[in-house]
């Protein structure tokens, strides 16, 4: 291995960066797999070029990771860096051939998203109209309402500005992976509390760079702040365990579907590169037909 990895790597990420325009949140986990990669095969076997790495060493690493109780999810995510990055070392004739043809990702056991039923989500709109009194339960009902109104990532919303919500054809602009743009349409209510907020956020805090939501401070709003405000309101309502923002993703896909959604309507209001993605919430959908059926059907 060269002396100085980022001779390697950062080429690679630079490519990443500009000319797939990937997010911040994937280039650094592109970067932190390819510099645990070079790690260990500095340790485990020394200075070795990136002509003479091969299928042994890239399985030798990924059995320590699964020794080391990496998910079978985390594992296949440093795959694909690594696949990606030697794809890259063909392209630019870096190398000839990648040695990445004999590794097989390990099987990942499907998993049904987490969501909310529709009473519940009921009772937890209830609750933050009933509770909007701060300014922290103020974000957590524009949160809460967007979150659910769009089905958007954290990061898309805490990164929303009021450019991007069209007032009058009440829809919002979401700048979603790969700088990818889709439009999605929201309700009259929505846009309604949106407004609301607004005033009452120009009045009290004034200038906020744009952004559509802030925090008491008048600073975008981070990760953090969100997820814990969305997790504490998750809380009120239901049993489920999982109680981040993804939920109420997870949510708004699965009442879509329940309510007879077109699969590729919801693939493109989610921002899914591919319908292999959105069709997991198929599933959720047979669920209820099942458990319908089971309290319906005289013979089930």
């Amino acid at each position: 291995m060269p002396a100085n990895p980022e001779q390697i790597i950062q080429p690679f990420i630079g490519y990443l960066q500009y000319e797939k325009r990937y997010s911040v949140n994937t280039i650094t986990s592109y970067t932190a797999d390819l510099n645990d990669f070079f790690s260990y095969l500095s340790v485990q076997f020394g200075e070795t070029s990136l002509k003479h790495i091969n299928h042994t060493f890239i399985r030798s690493w990924l059995a320590s990771l699964k020794d080391n109780g990496l998910t079978s999810k985390s594992i296949n995510r440093k795959i694909s860096s690594l696949k990606s990055f030697f794809k890259y070392c063909v392209r630019t004739e870096i190398l000839a051939s990648s040695p990445m043809g004999k590794i097989i990702s390990p099987k990942i056991g499907k998993r049904l998203p987490v969501f909310v039923n529709e009473e519940e989500t009921k009772k937890l709109v209830e609750t933050i109209t009933q509770t909007s009194d701060t300014w922290k339960s103020l974000n957590a009902k524009m949160l809460i309402t967007i979150f659910y109104s769009t089905g958007m990532r954290l990061s898309e919303l805490i990164t929303l500005k009021e450019k991007q919500i069209d007032f009058s054809r009440s829809s919002i602009k979401v700048l979603g992976k790969g700088n990818k743009e889709r439009v999605i349409p929201v309700s009259q209510e929505t846009i309604e509390n949106i407004k609301q907020y607004q005033e009452l956020r120009n009045k009290e805090i004034g200038s906020t760079d744009g952004f559509l939501l802030v925090t008491e401070k008048g600073k975008k709003l981070y990760p953090k702040y969100a997820y814990l405000l969305v997790n504490q309101y998750l809380g009120t309502v239901g049993t489920i365990d999982k109680k981040s923002p993804h939920v109420l993703r997870h949510t708004f896909a699965t009442h879509l579907m329940n309510n007879g959604a077109d699969l590729n309507a919801v693939k493109e209001l989610l921002g899914h590169s591919s319908l292999a993605s959105t069709q997991i919430y198929t599933h959720n959908t047979i669920e209820k037909l099942k458990n319908i059926h089971k309290k319906a059907h005289p013979k089930a």
